[in-house]
C-alpha cells in the first residue's frame, strides 16, 4: 500500500499519457492510475490497487486522459502593433520590397514597439497567453527582439516578466537582441552587435531579465562571425544560447550553436547532414516552427528523417509573431508538424513536452508525468492523445492544472 502524506493530494482514475520514453506503451501511457502530488511537485505514480480506499484530498478524473502541460518553446508573444495590412499587401502583389521600402517588415513592428507603453504591450500579449493558456500550455520561451535598443529591449523582457508573475504559467525570456539590424546602425552592423554584447546582454542579465540569448543567423540576419561574437559575449557571462538558423538558406549555424552546446536550433529548414551531426553530438534541440513554413509557402522542409535517424529529439514550437507566423495555437502547430513535415503523432506531443521542456533547459524538471517533475498536468475530455493533433480547431481541455492547482 503507498504510504502518503496527510496533505498529498491524490488524482485518482485516470489514464496518463507519461510522455515517459521509459515506459513501453506509445506515449508512456498507464491506465488506472493515479497521481500523488504533493505541492508543487509529483512524488509518485500509484496503481489504483494500492491507493487506500479513503484520503482526505482526492480527486476523480473518472477515467480521463491526462498528459503533461504543454510547452511552446519558441515564441515572439510581446509586440507591438500588427502586419495584416502588409500580408494583405503581399496577397495583393506588392512586393516585400517594397512594402520594406514603404517602413514595413520587421521594421515596422520594431517601430509600432518602441512607441508602445509597457501597458499597452501587456494587455495585447496577455490576449494572445490567454489563447495558449486555453490549449494546454503551462510554460512558454517569450524573446525579445522587437526592441533592438536597450531601453526597448528592457521593455518587453519586463513585460515577459509581468506576465509571468500575473498568470498561473511559468515564462522562460530569451534575449534576442541580434533579431536585425536597427536602422540607426545599418550601415554599420558590427556597431550594433558590439552594443549587445557590451552593453545590452551584461545589463539586462544583471537584472534577471532572461535566462538565454538567441540570434538570428541569416543572410538577411547576422553573419556566422557576427554570431558567434554573441554567443562567446554570452559564454563568458554563462549564459546558455539558442539560434535561429537554416530558415532561409545554409550558414552553418545550427554547427556554430552546437559548438557552444546550445540548448536548440531553430527553423533549420536548410540543415545539412553535417549540422545534424553536430546537433546530435552537443545534445541540441531541433525545435521545429511549421507555421512560419506555411505562412511564408516555404517548400524546403527539414531533414526530418536524418534528425531521426541521428537521435536528434525535435521540439514543435507555434514561433509566434507578427510577421511569419500569426497563429497562437500550439495544436495547429503540432497538426502542421505532422501533414507538413512528416512527423507521427506521437513525435508532435514529444515536441511540445518532453523536447520542448529540454529545448528550455528545463528536462529534467518539465515535459512528463514522472516523479519529482513539477505537477503541471492538462486533463482532457478525450481518449486518446491524437485528437488535439487531428483535430486542432476543437479544445477538449477539461482541467489545466498548474504547481498542483487548477487555474
Amino acid at each position: 500500500m503507498q504510504q502518503l502524506h496527510p496533505d498529498d493530494v491524490l488524482w485518482r482514475n485516470a489514464r496518463l499519457a507519461t510522455m515517459n520514453p521509459e515506459e513501453p506503451a506509445p506515449y508512456g501511457l498507464r491506465e488506472k492510475v493515479a497521481l500523488v502530488v504533493r505541492g508543487e511537485t509529483i512524488v509518485a505514480i500509484v496503481p489504483e490497487s494500492e491507493l487506500p480506499a479513503t484520503h482526505a484530498h482526492q480527486v476523480d478524473l473518472e477515467g480521463r486522459l491526462v498528459t503533461p502541460g504543454l510547452i511552446d518553446c519558441h515564441t515572439h508573444l510581446v509586440f507591438g502593433g500588427d502586419r495584416a495590412a502588409e500580408w494583405e499587401q503581399r496577397l495583393n502583389g506588392v512586393s516585400y520590397q517594397t512594402i520594406s521600402a514603404q517602413g514595413g517588415g520587421i521594421n515596422s513592428t520594431v517601430s509600432a514597439t518602441r512607441e508602445s507603453e509597457s501597458q499597452t504591450l501587456l494587455k495585447r500579449a496577455e490576449q494572445r497567453l490567454h489563447r495558449l493558456m486555453q490549449e494546454g500550455v503551462t510554460t512558454l520561451e517569450i524573446k525579445s527582439g522587437y526592441g533592438l535598443n536597450a531601453q526597448s529591449e528592457e521593455k518587453m523582457l519586463r513585460v515577459a516578466q509581468t506576465l509571468a508573475h500575473n498568470h498561473p504559467v511559468e515564462i522562460s525570456p530569451t534575449l534576442l537582441a541580434a533579431h536585425a539590424v536597427p536602422k540607426e546602425y545599418r550601415q554599420d552592423p558590427d556597431a550594433y552587435i558590439t552594443q549587445v554584447c557590451e552593453q545590452i546582454m551584461p545589463t539586462l542579465w544583471r537584472e534577471g531579465l532572461f535566462e538565454a540569448v538567441d540570434v538570428f543567423c541569416e543572410n538577411v540576419g547576422f553573419t556566422p562571425s557576427q554570431t558567434e561574437r554573441v554567443f562567446q559575449a554570452a559564454a563568458a557571462l554563462g549564459i546558455p544560447v539558442k539560434g535561429h538558423v537554416e530558415q532561409l538558406s545554409n550558414l552553418g549555424g545550427a554547427a556554430l550553436v552546437s559548438r557552444y552546446h546550445g540548448w536548440s536550433a531553430d527553423h533549420i529548414e536548410y540543415l545539412d547532414d553535417a549540422g545534424v551531426s553536430a546537433m546530435a553530438h552537443s545534445g541540441t534541440v531541433a525545435v521545429l516552427l511549421p507555421g512560419a513554413y506555411y505562412f511564408l509557402q516555404e517548400s524546403q522542409r527539414p531533414p526530418v528523417e536524418q534528425l531521426r535517424k541521428q537521435g536528434v529529439p525535435m521540439a514543435v514550437a507555434t514561433d509566434y509573431n507578427p510577421g511569419t507566423s500569426p497563429f497562437a495555437s500550439l495544436h495547429l502547430a503540432m497538426n502542421m508538424a505532422c501533414v507538413q513535415f512528416g512527423l507521427t503523432p506521437e513525435e508532435a506531443w514529444a515536441g511540445v513536452t518532453r523536447h520542448a521542456a529540454q529545448a528550455l533547459g528545463r528536462g529534467a524538471t518539465h515535459g512528463q508525468l514522472k516523479e519529482g517533475f513539477v505537477a503541471d498536468f492538462i486533463v482532457w475530455d478525450a481518449e486518446r492523445p491524437v485528437e488535439m493533433v487531428y483535430e486542432p480547431g476543437r479544445n477538449p481541455l477539461y482541467q489545466r492544472v498548474f504547481r498542483g492547482k487548477v487555474s
